[in-house]
């Protein structure tokens, strides 16, 4: 977060950290084991460079993800969940449960990740 939270009240807190367009994309790519920037612009979604940059820094600024260079000419980043973005994981399976419950033209997740669980 790179502000004090307008609200104390723990949804408002999350959405500070989760609630933009594009956070639990990528954490749920990230999730199915992509890891560097380039797997990202692969996604359906197509998120641009720009946002997914300024994105990724600020996950990595809340802590949910941690970056570690894969190669140093030209400098590149390998992005790895942390505990915190790890512990996500069952609010994105209910939001995709929600979501195939409610709304049948979305596509079902890989079983793979839905039965996954938390380490």
């Amino acid at each position: 977060m790179d502000r004090d939270p307008r609200s104390l009240c723990p949804i408002a807190t999350t959405l500070e950290i989760v609630g933009d367009r594009w956070t639990l994309l990528v954490l749920r790519d990230l999730f199915i084991g992509k890891t560097r920037f380039s797997d990202f612009l692969t996604s359906p979604e197509g998120i641009a460079t720009n946002v997914l940059t300024h994105r990724l820094a600020q996950m990595e600024r809340a802590g949910l993800v941690s970056r570690r260079p894969y190669q140093l000419r030209p400098k590149r980043f390998e992005y790895a969940l942390t505990e915190k973005g790890e512990a996500l994981l069952p609010v994105l399976q209910e939001i995709c449960h929600w979501a195939n419950r409610f709304m049948p033209e979305t596509w079902r997740p890989p079983e793979s990740f839905m039965t996954r669980r938390l380490p």
